[in-house]
């Protein structure tokens, strides 16, 4: 494999970020960690700031809205991997038009980590949101920069800690509501895999240009079969009211922006059935399972144990 390659990690101090920022550390890359002065600042930032330096990371003061700080940091490295949040995704052309003024990047990765928004098939408000992920594929492939894409699909901490159930903070002891008929398979997948898996893909000339598209097997499971797991584990069978599409539509209509989003999503995964509704081909995926298979991830019956 020779030398590992440097990693840029814009957005670290986000969600998805920080794990990448950790996994990127952890697997021996020299992890560069773009930072705004403001966010040194932020209490609880700061520590996870200090907790990126003890893992041998180097902060670098800049944003992607400072087109020279940009430049400059991202001439430092090989790979530029943006985690940023929703709210940012438009403005990665700034990253775009960075790195092809760089002219060394050997990889960008944007911020996706979601379902492949090449292949769903979603409503309002989630169809905006998934088209500005894909006209930023698009802008990248336009310019022609070495990509990889990550569709990781459903993040574990959003959904499995409550199975699902949107109205409370715990997983439900005697009755849950499920989407649909409950039958759809989705994906959901543990933060820190999500995160070693797209580290292990930087370097990996198999994921060049191509999507990496998670559907680990024990993973691909659909609403009713994540429920008959977590009955077994409290040893109860629990009172299901199935919400149909109508009424999650309604629900979507109605509910404010932020909510909506995550409902719309939902949607997509839960009832259209969004996320494994089509065949990874060569010609434009590959699944990190398969290609990674002495990494071992964390199965859906393994991360509902905890919270038995």
């Amino acid at each position: 494999m020779g030398e590992k390659s440097k990693i840029l990690i814009i957005g670290g101090t986000g969600y998805i970020g920080k794990f990448i920022v950790e996994a990127s550390a952890k697997e021996g890359h020299p992890t560069f960690v773009l930072v705004r002065e403001r966010t040194t600042k932020h209490p609880e930032k700061a520590k996870l700031l200090e907790n990126f330096k003890s893992l041998g990371a180097t902060l670098v003061t800049g944003n992607i809205y400072d087109h020279e700080s940009l430049v400059k940091a991202i001439k430092q490295v090989d790979v530029v991997i943006s985690t940023v949040g929703g709210e940012s995704i438009a403005d990665q052309v700034k990253l775009i038009a960075a790195i092809k003024e760089a002219g060394n990047v050997k990889r960008f990765l944007p911020s996706e980590f979601g379902t492949d928004v090449d292949h769903v098939n979603a409503i309002e408000p989630a169809k905006s949101v998934f088209k500005g992920k894909a006209d930023i594929r698009r802008a990248i492939e336009a310019a022609g920069i070495p990509h990889t894409f990550v569709a990781c699909n459903g993040f574990a901490g959003y959904f499995l800690p409550t199975v699902g159930q949107m109205d409370t903070y715990s997983a439900p002891r005697e009755k849950i509501t499920i989407l649909g008929d409950g039958n759809k398979k989705a994906v959901f997948v543990k933060e820190e895999d999500i995160a070693l898996y797209t580290i292990k893909a930087v370097d990996d000339t198999r994921t060049l240009n191509k999507t990496l598209i998670f559907r680990p097997p024990a993973n691909v499971l659909s609403f009713n079969e994540i429920v008959s797991i977590w009955e077994s584990k409290i040893g109860k069978t629990l009172e299901k009211t199935y919400l149909s599409e109508d009424q999650l539509i309604k629900n979507i209509q109605e509910a404010p922006f932020g909510l909506s989003i995550v409902l719309s999503i939902m949607h997509s995964v839960l009832i259209n059935g969004d996320a494994t509704n089509f065949e990874i081909e060569p010609s434009f995926g590959v699944e990190p399972c398969s290609l990674y298979p002495e990494l071992k991830y964390t199965t859906i019956d393994e991360y509902l144990t905890q919270f038995a």
